[in-house]
C-alpha cells in the first residue's frame, strides 16, 4: 500500500480543504479492471456485473459549447487523466434491462467518491464527468478535485421516438428506478475502488437534483449506512403525487383555457409589478413567494369587455392558475401518512424571454394545448404526467387518460408510491451514522412545487427533533430560481459545503449564490444574493442590488 500513497505536502484542492494523502492509480490498475465480478459484491438481490471496458483517458481542457439545454449543461469541465470503467449488472428477470453505469478513478484519488443522481424518467447513461447540480461554472468538477465519480442509466434505456415511462412495466426494472439501482452502483463502486486502489472509499457522497434530487434523499432513507452525505436540489420528492399533480394541472388547460407563452409573461408582468419592490429592491425577482402569493391573485388579469385577449385572462385561465397554486389531494394515504401534493409558487412565470429552460411554458403549459394522445409541443409537466398515468399507474398505454379515476387505481397508486416518494421523516438512523443533507429549493419551480421539499424538511424537524435535525439536515431557498437554475442567482458550491460539513464538522452557512455568464474562462458573476435557510428571505438593505452584500436574510 505504501507505495501507492502520494504525500503532497502543499496540495490546495479546488475545494479549499487542507493538504491530504493522495493514493495514485497504480499504472497497470485501469488495465485489469475489465471481466466479471461475482454478484456478491452488490448488498441487494442482483445478477453478476460485468466490467465490460477500463480505459486509460488523457486529460481533457474545459470546453464550453455555443448551446445546450441548460446553462451548466453547456459547461463541459476539464477532466484529468483517468480510468473510465464502462459496465453492467445483470436482472435477476431476464426480461429485465441490465443496469449500466460508468466510474471514473482519477489518477490521483483523494480517497473520496461522489455518485450524480439522473433526471427525468433517466434512461441515459449517466457519466459522471460533468458539473454537479448548482456547482459555480469555473468549479473543477469532482473527478478534477480527485473524487472517484459514478453514474448510471437506472437500469433501463429509453429510445428515441418512445415514451419515457415505457420501461415502467417490468416490475424489476420499476424497482431499480425508484431506489435499488443506485445502491447497486454505489457497491459496484466501492468494490472497484477497492481492485484498483488497495482500499475503499473513505467518504461516500450523492448529489443530484430533480429525480437526481429524490434518489439523493432515498439513499439517506433507505440506505443509511452506504452513504456519508448527500446534496438534493429540487428534488421531487412526493413522486406520485407530483405525477398526479402535474397531470391535473395539464387537465384544467385543454381548450380555452390554454395558456400561452404571452399570457405567461402578462402574469409574469404583473406579478413582479405587485411583489417585486416588496424586498426593497425592484430586480425582477419575487424575493418572498409566501407573502406574494396572497398580495397577487390571478383575477385581476380577468378580461373586460372589448379587451384584447392576449392582454388578459379568461376564467378557464383564472381557475388554471389557481389549479396550479392549490393543493392536490388523494382520498386516501399514500406512503408516510400523505394524501396530498402542496400547490406551486409565485414568480418566474415567463422565464425565460428565450430559450427551452424555465417558466410555465417548459415546464406546465408549453407551446400547445395539451392533448391526448401527447403531441409536440405539451409541456413537460403533461408528458410526465399523463405518460405516467398511462404507463406507471394505469399500466394501460390505450388508455383515455381524460377518463381516468384515482379511485379506481388506489392499490397501484399506493404501491407506486411506497417505492417512489422519498417522503420519509426520520432520519435517526442516518443521523446516528453522522450523516448529513443539504437540499436547495429554487422558489420559481414548475416542474415541482418546493413546497414539497419544505414541507419534507419541516416535517423531519417535527420527526427527529429540532436538535438533531440541525445536525442532520439543512434546507436553502433561491428565489426567483426556476427548476434548473435560471432566472436569478442559483450557481453555489455544494460539494464543498457537505464536505466541510461531514469531514470538519462546519455547518453550512453564510452561502451566497450567483448568476452568472456562461463564457470562459472567466465565467462571469452578473450578480449575487445571499443563500438563505428556510424559511428566511433575502431583503434588500440598499445599494447595488447585484451585490450580495447589500442583503440580509430576514424572516
Amino acid at each position: 500500500m505504501s507505495q501507492r500513497v502520494l504525500i503532497l505536502a502543499a496540495v490546495a484542492l479546488a475545494t479549499g480543504t487542507a493538504a491530504q494523502a493522495q493514493i495514485a492509480l497504480p499504472a497497470d490498475a485501469c488495465g485489469k479492471l475489465a471481466g466479471d465480478m461475482p454478484a456478491s459484491v452488490v448488498g441487494l438481490p442482483s445478477g453478476p456485473v460485468k466490467i465490460l471496458t477500463a480505459t486509460s483517458e488523457a486529460a481533457k481542457p474545459l470546453a464550453v459549447a455555443e448551446r445546450g439545454p441548460t446553462p451548466a449543461a453547456r459547461v463541459a469541465p476539464a477532466t484529468p487523466d483517468f480510468c473510465k470503467v464502462i459496465g453492467e449488472i445483470a436482472p435477476i428477470d431476464p426480461k429485465a434491462p441490465p443496469i449500466r453505469f460508468q466510474i471514473n478513478l482519477p489518477s490521483s484519488w483523494n480517497g473520496k467518491a461522489v455518485q450524480y443522481g439522473g433526471g427525468g424518467f433517466n434512461g441515459v447513461l449517466i457519466t459522471g464527468l460533468g458539473l454537479l447540480p448548482s456547482a459555480p461554472f469555473e468549479k473543477p468538477a469532482p473527478l478534477a478535485q480527485g473524487y472517484i465519480t459514478a453514474g448510471t442509466d437506472s437500469g433501463h434505456e429509453t429510445k428515441p421516438g418512445e415514451p419515457p415511462q415505457l420501461f415502467a412495466a417490468n416490475d424489476e426494472a420499476f424497482l431499480n428506478f425508484a431506489h435499488a439501482s443506485y445502491k447497486k452502483v454505489r457497491d459496484v463502486a466501492v468494490a472497484v475502488a477497492e481492485k484498483a486502489y488497495g482500499t475503499k472509499p473513505k467518504r461516500y457522497y450523492f448529489a443530484g437534483s430533480s429525480e437526481g434530487g429524490r434518489e439523493a434523499l432515498t439513499m439517506a432513507q433507505r440506505y443509511p449506512a452506504d452513504f456519508d452525505g448527500v446534496f438534493s436540489r429540487v428534488p421531487v420528492i412526493n413522486w406520485a403525487g407530483l405525477q398526479h399533480a402535474g397531470f391535473r394541472s395539464g387537465l384544467v388547460t385543454m381548450g380555452d383555457a390554454w395558456i400561452s407563452p404571452k399570457h405567461a409573461r402578462l402574469v409574469h408582468d404583473a406579478t413582479l409589478a405587485a411583489c417585486d419592490a416588496s424586498d426593497g429592491a425592484a430586480d425582477g425577482v419575487v424575493a418572498n413567494p409566501v407573502a406574494c402569493l396572497t398580495t397577487f391573485k390571478p383575477a385581476a388579469l380577468k378580461c373586460k369587455e372589448g379587451q384584447a385577449v392576449d392582454s388578459c385572462l379568461n376564467d378557464g385561465q383564472i381557475k388554471a392558475i389557481e389549479t396550479l397554486r392549490s393543493t392536490y389531494k388523494f382520498p386516501f394515504s399514500v406512503a408516510n401518512g400523505l394524501d396530498d401534493y402542496p400547490g406551486w409558487s409565485i414568480g418566474g412565470e415567463g422565464l425565460p424571454a428565450a430559450g427551452p429552460t424555465g417558466g410555465w411554458s417548459a415546464w406546465w403549459t408549453g407551446s400547445a394545448a395539451p392533448t391526448w394522445p401527447i403531441q409536440p409541443g405539451a409541456g413537460i409537466a403533461w408528458v410526465y404526467g399523463a405518460g405516467g398515468i398511462a404507463h406507471v399507474f394505469a399500466r394501460d398505454p390505450k388508455i383515455d387518460v381524460t377518463k381516468y379515476r384515482v379511485e379506481d387505481h388506489k392499490a397501484r397508486i399506493v404501491e407506486v408510491s411506497n417505492l417512489m416518494d422519498s417522503t420519509n421523516p426520520d432520519l435517526s438512523p442516518f443521523h446516528a451514522r453522522g450523516g448529513k443533507v443539504i437540499m436547495l429549493e429554487h422558489l420559481a419551480d414548475y416542474a415541482q412545487s418546493p413546497f414539497a421539499g419544505i414541507r419534507y424538511y419541516e416535517n423531519v424537524v417535527k420527526t427527529i427533533g429540532a436538535d438533531k435535525a440541525a445536525q442532520t439536515i439543512r434546507l436553502f431557498t433561491a428565489p426567483g430560481v426556476d427548476h434548473v437554475g435560471t432566472g436569478a442567482p442559483a450557481n453555489v458550491d455544494m460539494l464543498a459545503a457537505l464536505d466541510a460539513w461531514v469531514e470538519q464538522g462546519k455547518v453550512p452557512a453564510n452561502l451566497n449564490v450567483m448568476e452568472q455568464e456562461v463564457s470562459a474562462p472567466a465565467f462571469a458573476v452578473r450578480r449575487s444574493m445571499p443563500l438563505c435557510e428556510w424559511p428566511m428571505w433575502p431583503k434588500h438593505k440598499g445599494g447595488d442590488a447585484v451585490k450580495a452584500e447589500n442583503f440580509e436574510c430576514t424572516r
